[in-house]
Protein backbone atom coordinates (compact mmCIF):
# COMPACT_ATOMS: atom_id res chain seq x y z
CA UNK A 1 0.00 0.00 0.00
CA UNK A 2 1.10 3.54 -0.72
CA UNK A 3 0.78 6.71 1.32
CA UNK A 4 -0.90 9.76 -0.16
CA UNK A 5 0.68 13.03 0.96
CA UNK A 6 -1.53 16.14 0.68
CA UNK A 7 0.31 19.47 0.53
CA UNK A 8 -1.41 22.84 0.54
CA UNK A 9 0.42 24.21 -2.50
CA UNK A 10 2.05 22.71 -5.62
CA UNK A 11 5.51 24.12 -4.75
CA UNK A 12 5.42 22.43 -1.34
CA UNK A 13 4.20 19.21 -2.97
CA UNK A 14 7.14 19.23 -5.35
CA UNK A 15 9.61 19.75 -2.48
CA UNK A 16 8.05 16.92 -0.45
CA UNK A 17 8.03 14.60 -3.48
CA UNK A 18 11.71 15.25 -4.16
CA UNK A 19 12.70 14.43 -0.58
CA UNK A 20 10.42 11.36 -0.49
CA UNK A 21 11.80 10.00 -3.76
CA UNK A 22 8.60 10.41 -5.77
CA UNK A 23 9.58 11.29 -9.33
CA UNK A 24 6.89 10.11 -11.76
CA UNK A 25 4.94 13.21 -12.73
CA UNK A 26 1.19 12.79 -13.11
CA UNK A 27 -1.46 15.42 -13.69
CA UNK A 28 -1.81 17.11 -10.31
CA UNK A 29 0.41 14.65 -8.43
CA UNK A 30 3.87 13.07 -8.31
CA UNK A 31 4.21 9.35 -7.62
CA UNK A 32 6.96 7.13 -6.28
CA UNK A 33 7.22 3.55 -5.10
CA UNK A 34 5.99 4.37 -1.59
CA UNK A 35 4.44 7.84 -1.76
CA UNK A 36 1.99 9.71 -3.97
CA UNK A 37 2.19 13.46 -3.39
CA UNK A 38 -0.65 15.78 -4.37
CA UNK A 39 -1.70 19.27 -3.41
CA UNK A 40 -4.37 21.87 -3.16
CA UNK A 41 -4.21 25.34 -4.61
CA UNK A 42 -4.71 26.83 -1.19
CA UNK A 43 -8.38 26.12 -0.55
CA UNK A 44 -10.03 23.55 -2.82
CA UNK A 45 -13.18 23.35 -0.69
CA UNK A 46 -15.08 25.86 1.42
CA UNK A 47 -18.39 26.40 3.11
CA UNK A 48 -21.21 26.36 0.60
CA UNK A 49 -22.97 29.57 -0.37
CA UNK A 50 -26.30 30.36 1.33
CA UNK A 51 -28.50 29.02 -1.49
CA UNK A 52 -26.58 25.72 -1.36
CA UNK A 53 -27.02 25.57 2.41
CA UNK A 54 -30.77 26.25 2.10
CA UNK A 55 -32.63 26.94 -1.18
CA UNK A 56 -34.87 29.46 0.66
CA UNK A 57 -31.80 31.69 1.04
CA UNK A 58 -31.34 32.20 -2.70
CA UNK A 59 -33.31 35.45 -2.62
CA UNK A 60 -31.95 38.17 -0.35
CA UNK A 61 -34.69 39.05 2.17
CA UNK A 62 -34.44 40.63 5.59
CA UNK A 63 -37.06 38.13 6.77
CA UNK A 64 -34.59 35.28 6.06
CA UNK A 65 -32.04 36.65 8.52
CA UNK A 66 -30.29 35.37 10.41
CA UNK A 67 -29.26 32.49 8.17
CA UNK A 68 -28.01 29.71 10.42
CA UNK A 69 -27.43 26.38 8.66
CA UNK A 70 -28.69 23.29 10.48
CA UNK A 71 -25.80 21.33 9.00
CA UNK A 72 -22.83 22.94 7.29
CA UNK A 73 -22.45 21.90 3.66
CA UNK A 74 -19.12 22.07 1.88
CA UNK A 75 -18.60 22.87 -1.79
CA UNK A 76 -15.71 22.69 -4.22
CA UNK A 77 -14.57 26.20 -5.06
CA UNK A 78 -15.38 27.25 -8.61
CA UNK A 79 -11.78 27.64 -9.80
CA UNK A 80 -10.42 24.44 -8.20
CA UNK A 81 -12.65 21.67 -9.62
CA UNK A 82 -9.91 20.11 -11.75
CA UNK A 83 -7.44 19.66 -8.88
CA UNK A 84 -10.20 18.62 -6.47
CA UNK A 85 -11.24 15.82 -8.85
CA UNK A 86 -7.62 14.59 -8.95
CA UNK A 87 -7.40 14.60 -5.15
CA UNK A 88 -10.78 12.84 -4.90
CA UNK A 89 -9.56 10.02 -7.15
CA UNK A 90 -6.25 9.71 -5.30
CA UNK A 91 -7.82 9.64 -1.83
CA UNK A 92 -10.12 6.85 -2.93
CA UNK A 93 -7.54 4.89 -4.94
CA UNK A 94 -7.43 1.23 -3.90
CA UNK A 95 -3.65 1.14 -3.41
CA UNK A 96 -3.61 4.15 -1.05
CA UNK A 97 -3.61 2.90 2.54
CA UNK A 98 -3.19 6.12 4.50
CA UNK A 99 -3.12 9.87 4.05
CA UNK A 100 -0.54 12.32 5.37
CA UNK A 101 -1.88 15.81 5.99
CA UNK A 102 1.09 17.94 4.95
CA UNK A 103 -0.87 21.19 4.73
CA UNK A 104 0.71 24.20 6.39
CA UNK A 105 1.29 23.80 10.12
CA UNK A 106 -1.45 25.83 11.76
CA UNK A 107 -5.17 26.24 12.16
CA UNK A 108 -5.87 27.28 8.56
CA UNK A 109 -3.81 24.44 7.09
CA UNK A 110 -5.68 21.98 9.25
CA UNK A 111 -9.02 23.29 7.99
CA UNK A 112 -7.89 23.27 4.35
CA UNK A 113 -7.05 19.57 4.59
CA UNK A 114 -10.04 18.56 6.73
CA UNK A 115 -12.56 20.15 4.36
CA UNK A 116 -11.10 18.29 1.37
CA UNK A 117 -10.87 15.00 3.29
CA UNK A 118 -14.48 15.31 4.46
CA UNK A 119 -15.94 16.22 1.07
CA UNK A 120 -14.12 13.36 -0.69
CA UNK A 121 -15.76 10.91 1.71
CA UNK A 122 -12.37 9.42 2.47
CA UNK A 123 -12.14 7.32 5.63
CA UNK A 124 -8.54 6.15 5.40
CA UNK A 125 -6.33 6.77 8.42
CA UNK A 126 -4.66 10.17 8.58
CA UNK A 127 -1.29 11.18 9.97
CA UNK A 128 -0.10 14.76 10.40
CA UNK A 129 3.17 16.24 9.19
CA UNK A 130 3.97 19.27 11.33
CA UNK A 131 7.04 21.17 10.20
CA UNK A 132 7.99 24.83 10.13
CA UNK A 133 10.88 24.56 7.68
CA UNK A 134 11.08 23.11 4.18
CA UNK A 135 14.70 22.01 4.35
CA UNK A 136 15.36 18.42 3.33
CA UNK A 137 16.41 17.63 6.89
CA UNK A 138 13.23 19.14 8.38
CA UNK A 139 11.06 17.19 5.94
CA UNK A 140 12.82 13.89 6.69
CA UNK A 141 12.63 14.56 10.44
CA UNK A 142 8.93 15.47 10.16
CA UNK A 143 8.13 12.23 8.32
CA UNK A 144 10.00 10.31 11.03
CA UNK A 145 7.71 11.93 13.64
CA UNK A 146 4.27 11.78 11.99
CA UNK A 147 1.48 12.08 14.55
CA UNK A 148 -2.01 10.55 14.37
CA UNK A 149 -4.40 12.99 12.71
CA UNK A 150 -6.80 12.74 15.67
CA UNK A 151 -4.19 14.50 17.81
CA UNK A 152 -5.11 17.64 15.85
CA UNK A 153 -8.89 17.34 16.22
CA UNK A 154 -9.05 20.28 18.69
CA UNK A 155 -7.15 22.48 16.22
CA UNK A 156 -9.52 21.39 13.44
CA UNK A 157 -12.52 22.21 15.64
CA UNK A 158 -11.14 25.68 16.35
CA UNK A 159 -10.54 26.24 12.63
CA UNK A 160 -14.02 25.03 11.71
CA UNK A 161 -15.56 27.29 14.40
CA UNK A 162 -13.69 30.34 13.07
CA UNK A 163 -14.72 29.54 9.50
CA UNK A 164 -18.39 29.11 10.42
CA UNK A 165 -18.37 32.29 12.52
CA UNK A 166 -16.88 34.21 9.58
CA UNK A 167 -19.60 32.81 7.32
CA UNK A 168 -22.38 33.71 9.77
CA UNK A 169 -21.20 37.27 10.31
CA UNK A 170 -20.20 37.93 6.70
CA UNK A 171 -23.25 36.46 4.98
CA UNK A 172 -25.83 37.76 7.43
CA UNK A 173 -24.37 41.25 7.85
CA UNK A 174 -23.69 41.69 4.12
CA UNK A 175 -27.27 40.79 3.29
CA UNK A 176 -28.70 42.83 6.16
CA UNK A 177 -26.79 46.01 5.32
CA UNK A 178 -27.37 45.56 1.58
CA UNK A 179 -31.14 45.31 2.09
CA UNK A 180 -31.23 48.09 4.68
CA UNK A 181 -29.27 50.63 2.59
CA UNK A 182 -30.41 49.35 -0.83
CA UNK A 183 -26.89 49.00 -2.22
CA UNK A 184 -24.48 46.07 -2.33
CA UNK A 185 -22.36 46.17 0.82
CA UNK A 186 -19.87 43.51 1.80
CA UNK A 187 -19.17 42.90 5.47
Amino acid sequence: MKTLVYAEKPSVGRDLARVLGAQRQGTGFIEGDRYVVTWGIGHLVGLAEPAEQNPDWKIWRLESLPMIPRTWKLAVLEHTHKQYDIVLQLMNRADIGEIVNAADAGREGELIFRNVYELTGCSKPVKRLWISSMTDEAIRDGFARLAPGVDYDPLAAAARCRSQADWLVGMNCSRGYTKKFNQLLSV
